[in-house]
């Protein structure tokens, strides 16, 4: 009796659990958009992604990052110029859920726990 409960408890279990979808091939390369609030002001970067270098366009301005995949899902972002020590610090980015044209995303700088998240549209 207590196998029987036990199996079903098992069943049920993970029949409840509904895993998001996570195509995150599809977002290593492309151009992408994201918006976040910026001092009470929402702002837009755009960014072009290959597999290892990433190019940040903001408020006229225009910055290069080396990406390093860790794995499907998860990459660091290291600024190639940093202008200041802030910069020079890197950021784990992790992937948590795509959707056809988007995904949601956590960072943080790397060894942080801080983290935030965001959704960034791929727009080519």
């Amino acid at each position: 009796m207590k196998q029987i409960a036990f199996l079903y408890l098992s069943i049920l279990a993970f029949s409840g659990c509904d895993l998001p979808e996570r195509n995150c091939m599809d977002f290593h390369t492309g151009t992408f958009e994201f918006e976040t609030l910026l001092n009470g002001e929402l702002v837009k970067t755009t960014f072009v992604r290959n597999d290892s270098i990433e190019i940040d366009y903001f408020q006229g301005k225009r910055d290069t990052s080396t990406v390093r995949w860790i794995n499907e899902c998860e990459y660091i972002v290291q600024k190639l110029n940093p202008k200041n020590m802030a910069e020079e610090k890197a950021i784990h980015m992790k992937i948590l859920t795509t959707d056809k044209d988007t995904y949601t995303f956590e960072y943080a700088l790397v060894g942080a726990s801080n983290k935030q998240r965001g959704t960034a549209k791929k727009i080519k």
